[in-house]
């Protein structure tokens, strides 16, 4: 049997997710296939979570043209999404002549890209704002637009509200083909499973340019760009109150001091490109280079303070030169228009097959221009003939199902905490020491599809904490067996292949 759809979106991470939340205002059948077990997991897990002001990219490219309207819209997303963010600032600083010509020299580019409230101060305002920076600073360019959220929660926020409005979304489906019979693309998975769409978006992150292959298109390659990121314990969690970037390379932002939204500092990413896109292991030399890079920024950072490590693979976009001008020509005939190439930039829209939409080489700031994208995405398919009917009756509102003791508790909304155990007594089994998780944000976690040590993770922070869930993994996962009947040799930490016991645990012996 085949799933038939009007649009099939290959890839469930914050572009996949704000593409079908973007599509679900319209009457479609929309459906998206994401081959890991949970959405977030690919590209979007290891994201720093910064919305940039947008001052990086040259106002020419995708990502300097898309970076300040996604910005501007995530207060509006968050009220209507109920997921964290804050406004809090990002800073450039410099620490020499040729460093402060080079904040100049981004100042000059952000008033180009519509960047607002943007202003270079000098060291002494620095240090107010940012007490713990090293003395050697000179001066800095401070976008006060800027903020951070928790790239995963947004991710859930965006899929729960499309499914909401009436997106299918598969988790554990991997494409394994994909081809154009006629009008129709048809899809095999690798469960065997087929689907059919009229139109294709490919949002598959790291893997974009082999489902683009699939249908002929070889005009690009995604290179892992591989970051090693520490996160700090949360005792050292008030270092900076903004993100911190120092003056950018070629290749990268720099390694950064970023004051997370829910709390502990991170600090990185390095940037190599490598070849292997599962390649997520952490070396030495990453921690030496970040920390090293670290303290020259706020001197009392110490290694000693990163409680884990992990590492995220950006996928960039490499162009095939070599047969770009056949695309410019064929393109042109289709649209009238001839496309620009910039390597490294951002590749979205229409192709030379028709219907299959590309949404791929997205890196930083994709976070950011992530709204914007998707409705790039909605206006590509409309002008390639797709029907675009709005739904009177999507709503934009999704309600955050877990609410988080730790955070109510920071508020010291204590008569919300005596609410909350009254209604639900679960309330008052803590699971997760570290990060003060009840039993029932588990549970509710786990109710809203979330079945692996790191879907509970993501949705609850329960074993991000200084232990990293040395403590509360065995309650975990007895309350995933509790809750939907998985044998517990059968629960994972992100998926097939990463079970974490290798026989059942006898009765009670999950317990803690």
């Amino acid at each position: 049997m085949t799933n038939k759809y009007d649009v099939i979106i290959i890839g469930a991470g914050v572009i996949g997710a704000a593409i079908a939340r973007e599509l679900s205002r319209y009457h479609l059948d929309v459906a998206v296939l994401e081959k890991e077990t949970d959405v977030s997991f690919g590209v979007s897990k290891a994201n720093s979570g910064i919305i940039h002001a947008g001052f990086h990219a040259p106002p020419d490219t995708l990502k300097g043209k898309l970076a300040v309207p996604g910005n501007r819209k995530f207060d509006r997303l968050c009220e209507e999404l109920d997921f964290p963010f804050e406004r809090n600032g990002e800073l450039m600083v410099a620490f020499s002549e040729d460093e402060i010509h080079t904040l100049q020299f981004y100042y000059d580019r952000g008033k180009k890209n519509n960047v607002p409230y943007l202003e270079i101060i000098g060291k002494e305002r620095l240090l107010e704002l940012e007490p713990n920076l090293n003395p050697d600073v000179e001066c800095a360019l401070y976008a006060p637009s800027a903020g951070v959220i928790c790239p995963y929660e947004y991710c859930f926020a965006l899929i729960e509200n499309a499914k909401q409005n009436g997106v299918n979304v598969i988790t554990g489906e991997k494409v394994i083909h994909l081809e154009k019979k006629g009008k129709i693309f048809e899809i095999k998975t690798e469960k065997n499973n087929k689907y059919s769409a009229l139109y294709i978006v490919n949002a598959a992150g790291l893997f974009a340019d082999e489902i683009a292959r699939m249908v002929g298109i070889t005009n690009f390659k995604i290179v892992p760009r591989k970051g090693e990121e520490y996160l700090l314990d949360r005792r050292v969690g008030k270092l900076v109150k903004r993100v911190i970037f120092p003056c950018p390379t070629k290749k990268s932002k720099g390694m950064l001091i970023i004051p997370t939204v829910d709390g502990p500092v991170m600090v990185g990413p390095t940037a190599l490109d490598i070849e292997d896109k599962v390649d997520f292991s952490t070396t030495r030399d990453g921690l030496k280079q970040v920390f090293n890079h670290a303290q020259k920024l706020v001197p009392s950072i110490r290694s000693t303070d990163a409680i884990t490590s992990f590492v995220g693979l950006r996928p960039a976009a490499t162009r095939n030169y070599s047969i770009i001008s056949k695309f410019f020509s064929i393109i042109k005939s289709f649209t009238g228009t001839k496309p620009e190439y910039i390597d490294g930039d951002f590749i979205i829209g229409r192709t030379t097959v028709s219907g299959f939409i590309n949404a791929a080489g997205i890196q930083s700031p994709g976070l950011t221009a992530s709204p914007i994208i998707a409705e790039h995405i909605s206006d590509a398919l409309l002008k390639d003939g797709l029907k675009l009917e709005k739904n009177p009756a999507f709503n934009p509102i999704r309600k955050r199902r877990v609410k988080h003791l730790r955070v109510i508790l920071e508020k010291k909304f204590f008569h919300e905490v005596e609410k909350l155990v009254k209604e639900n007594k679960k309330y008052s089994n803590l699971v997760c020491r570290c990060e003060n998780v009840t039993e029932a944000e588990i549970v509710d976690a786990i109710k809203m599809g979330h079945t692996t040590l790191d879907g509970i993770k993501f949705a609850t922070r329960a074993g991000t904490g200084r232990c990293q869930s040395g403590f509360c993994t065995t309650r975990i996962l007895d309350l995933i067996h509790q809750e939907t009947g998985i044998p517990v040799e059968k629960i994972t930490k992100k998926g097939p292949g990463s079970e974490i016991v290798l026989t059942p645990l006898r009765k009670g012996q999950g317990n803690s």
